[in-house]
């Protein structure tokens, strides 16, 4: 199964290491140049969401509505009533939190087809704390009837999915974190949404993973190898949830373990495990942020701190296999 990882890819030091918000404003700026009825609005973060990339390009087809995210919704509303094909690019937080009741009634609701792209989600947000840290988005968005939900693995998946998007049908919401992560996938590593992605085959365990989550999965399956043979599993779409391929895994392994940058209430893992509760009960783990508000810190503290690096998420893991 060659899914053309970039070379090196399990070698911290010498993988490249790129935030996937610069892979989504490219990727948007690249699509507006034969998507014509493609329009961006900012929210007062252009540059740090990286909308700018597509501003710079198509100024005639950006618009600055300032520090007025709801407001913000109503205008990519009324654009995808004029067949446009809005996004809505700022952090998080803003992108999802603050306007929510206008995305459900005046988007979600009516089945218009808007993407939000954000920026500065999960703990990856860092020094801004809790207010920018945003780990409720995917339960808030995966709610909401006809929404899809993606969350990319690297800034290649994240310039791949801003283009994907523009050919669904109702809300997209496309999620992104402001840290540089490492780049373990490339151009042509195939991405379908929808479509989960088994990037490492194994027989005792079920890994599950989204964001860059999934590249200490990968480290993680190649360091216990010699115990233990890990599936891992590249979530990215988590609605609609790609069941056949987790049900087919986890009929060979019989144990899943989910790890995500997110509040372990309502994630993916949350969406994996109401799935697999009807089809296929089985015993599970999920991995995250354990229903609290982070502090602020740099990034990799916050990681270490809350058990989201690479050794904190293997220490939860051998101690969920021990128990089952």
């Amino acid at each position: 199964m060659n899914y053309y990882f970039a070379k090196h890819y399990l070698n911290e030091t010498k993988v490249e290491w790129k935030p996937m918000r610069d892979g989504a404003g490219i990727g948007m700026a690249e699509l507006g140049e034969t998507k014509k009825d493609m329009v961006v609005l900012g929210a007062d973060t252009t540059e740090s969401s990286r909308a700018h990339y597509f501003a710079q390009k198509f100024p005639e087809r950006f618009i600055q509505v300032g520090v007025a995210e709801q407001n913000m919704i109503g205008i990519a509303a009324g654009l995808s009533y004029q067949g446009k094909v809005p996004y809505a690019v700022t952090y998080a937080a803003f992108l999802i939190g603050r306007p929510w009741e206008p995305i459900r009634t005046t988007i979600a609701y009516p089945e218009r087809h808007v993407v939000f792209v954000s920026s500065h989600a999960g703990l990856a947000t860092g020094p801004d704390g809790p207010t920018h840290q945003m780990t409720e988005d995917i339960a808030i968005t995966r709610c909401l009837p006809g929404f899809t939900v993606i969350a990319p693995c690297d800034f290649e998946q994240a310039r791949k999915a801003v283009k994907a998007a523009y050919s669904l049908k109702g809300p997209v919401y496309i999620r992104n974190c402001r840290e540089k992560t490492p780049v373990f996938t490339t151009d042509k590593t195939p991405f379908e949404v929808g479509k989960a992605q088994i990037l490492r085959e194994g027989k005792d365990v079920t890994v599950i993973g989204h964001g860059y989550m999934v590249y200490w999965l990968l480290q993680i399956a190649e360091e216990l190898k010699k115990k233990i043979s890990i599936e891992v599993i590249n979530l990215h779409t988590i609605k609609p949830l790609d069941g056949k391929t987790i049900l087919q895994s986890t009929k060979k392994t019989k144990r899943v373990f989910c790890a995500e940058d997110h509040n372990v209430i309502g994630g993916m893992g949350s969406a994996v495990a109401e799935f697999l509760s009807e089809t296929y009960p089985v015993p599970m783990k999920l991995h995250g942020v354990y229903d609290t508000f982070a502090e602020s810190g740099s990034v990799k503290d916050l990681w270490k701190k809350y058990g989201l690096d690479k050794e904190g998420t293997k220490k939860v893991l051998l101690e969920f296999l021990k128990k089952v």
